[in-house]
């Protein structure tokens, strides 16, 4: 009876097992039948991590730099139907969405956004479809002006179709919840469609791969110089999109020069590169989530004086094993000799930083800071040494030294850093990306603040002397033995 019972059991859960199977069968023929590529898109058992990093930030103005066959596009016209259909996994949905689609031409609209937003709205979601040309039973070949979009909260969205080569005239008036610009758009497009979506605090979203070189995009974007909180961004390359096949990612690669596989696979700005004073820089690298940082690990304060220019100033740390970092920043221009002396110690007293024995900052500050101008009968260094932070001039100026011991910081023979950089150091970081050589064979002196104190800094650590290669077990084995010899000698 007992094992009757234990076959029947069994029996019972093979069944179960199998019914299991079969459901999920028909629901995935049922998926496809329907045309439903967003839940596959959803469900997909290999995940492309960069395009849930794009759809999980909650900036609102995103971008995404991807060379081509990236999946760039993919998230993008995937998020606009999240938010048309009010089922974004991510962020709180909306009804009666409008956003733009924007391309740069209408035959580019067609081939590629437009398919994209085709492939991924189900046809039993869309209410209707208003063309500019073409028939409306088969969109796919015409142009579009805008689809009315099913909303699951209720009412109806509308995605419309923009090109840039309507003009900036075409793109004022509407009130927007979003718009995704597919390829880099002009940067008067651009500045409307910001305007769009500003009454509704709105969403933009770009995706492209940057052939145009040093752009807008690139300063404001990349660079982002404005600061702007709401930016985010993120590089795809080939190897992100897990659907590629390897072997042709290679292939493909070895057959482009460097200046094409920067931009058409890691969608980096092909000539940004070029002329970089710090090309080991590398922001997935060296930018870090502040921390606390143990007392003992506190250092130094570096300052670049300035009253009209900006006067930065950065707090370094320094680990046990020699890595440093750069933790936090005062950058402002504009202001007298109190307000930055006050904003130095306000930050000292936030962060704990510690003081001589009379509870005296400590800093180091560029030479010229001991010269007395015309305006003043004391020095930048005396009235800081008057507000009670004692500053050091007597730092290592020379521009070419300094510029070898950022670089073996950033990067040493081992090919491992030895710097990082709190993300809240927004202006040093900025000042990394866009440090390029002028001529002379000297860097640019414009925006290098930050990167003069640095060196100051630097200069005062030892040089990284390469990391010591390791041993193989051979090796070591060699040594033992050796070792061995050498005694058995001298025993003799």
């Amino acid at each position: 009876m007992a094992l009757a019972k234990g076959f029947f059991g069994c029996l019972a859960v093979n069944m179960r097992e199998i019914v299991e199977k079969l459901c999920r069968i028909e629901a995935e023929l049922e998926k496809r039948k329907n045309g439903d590529a967003l839940a596959a898109y959803n469900t997909g058992e290999i995940k492309h991590e960069k395009q849930l990093a794009f759809h999980k930030s909650k900036k609102r103005n995103r971008w995404v730099f991807g060379g081509n066959r990236s999946g760039k596009t993919e998230c993008g016209a995937v998020e606009c139907v999240y938010m048309a259909r009010g089922i974004h996994p991510y962020r709180e949905n909306r009804t009666n969405v409008c956003g733009w689609v924007v391309s740069l031409s209408q035959q580019v609209q067609r081939d590629v956004a437009q398919k994209k937003i085709l492939h991924y709205l189900r046809r039993d979601w869309i209410e209707d479809i208003v063309m500019l040309s073409g028939r409306k039973d088969a969109p796919e070949h015409g142009i579009i002006d805008f689809i009315r979009v099913k909303n699951v909260l209720g009412g109806s969205s509308v995605i419309g179709f923009k090109s840039c080569d309507q003009g900036r005239e075409k793109f004022q008036g509407a009130s927007l919840d979003f718009v995704w610009f597919d390829e880099e758009p002009p940067e008067d497009v651009y500045a409307e469609c910001r305007m769009r979506v500003l009454d509704r605090k709105g969403d933009i979203f770009g995706t492209m791969t940057p052939l145009k070189g040093l752009t807008f995009v690139y300063n404001e974007i990349f660079i982002n110089r404005r600061h702007d909180p709401e930016v985010w961004y993120e590089f795809m390359e080939w190897s992100d999109n897990p659907y590629l096949d390897e072997g042709e990612v290679e292939a493909l690669s070895s057959s482009m020069d460097e200046r094409t596989l920067q931009s058409r696979r890691y969608g980096r700005f092909a000539s940004a590169s070029a002329g970089l004073v710090y090309p080991e820089f590398d922001e997935q690298i060296h930018v870090i989530e502040p921390f606390a940082v143990p007392k003992e690990w506190q250092d130094n304060i570096s300052i670049d004086p300035g009253l009209n220019n900006p006067l930065s100033a950065h707090w370094y740390a320094v680990d046990f094993d020699g890595n440093v970092y750069v933790v936090y920043e005062h950058y402002e221009a504009g202001r007298d000799i109190d307000y930055h002396a006050n904003a130095i110690k306000t930050i000292c007293e936030k962060i704990g930083w510690h003081t001589d024995s009379r509870g005296r900052i400590c800093a180091l500050i560029d030479s010229a800071a001991k010269q007395r101008t015309l305006g003043s009968v004391k020095s930048v260094v005396e009235l800081f040494y008057e507000r009670g932070i004692l500053v050091n001039p007597d730092v290592e100026k020379d521009l070419f030294s300094g510029i070898a011991r950022v670089k073996s910081y950033l990067k040493q023979d081992n090919g491992l850093p030895n710097i990082y950089i709190f993300n809240t150091c927004v202006n040093m970081i900025s000042e990394l990306k866009g440090y390029y050589w002028g001529s002379g064979d000297v860097p640019r002196k414009t925006d290098d603040h930050s990167l003069d104190e640095m060196r100051y800094y630097l200069m005062t650590k030892p040089k990284k002397a390469p990391a010591a290669a390791q041993k193989t077990v051979i090796q070591k084995d060699k040594e033992r033995l050796v070792r061995m010899l050498k005694r058995k000698n001298v025993g003799g």
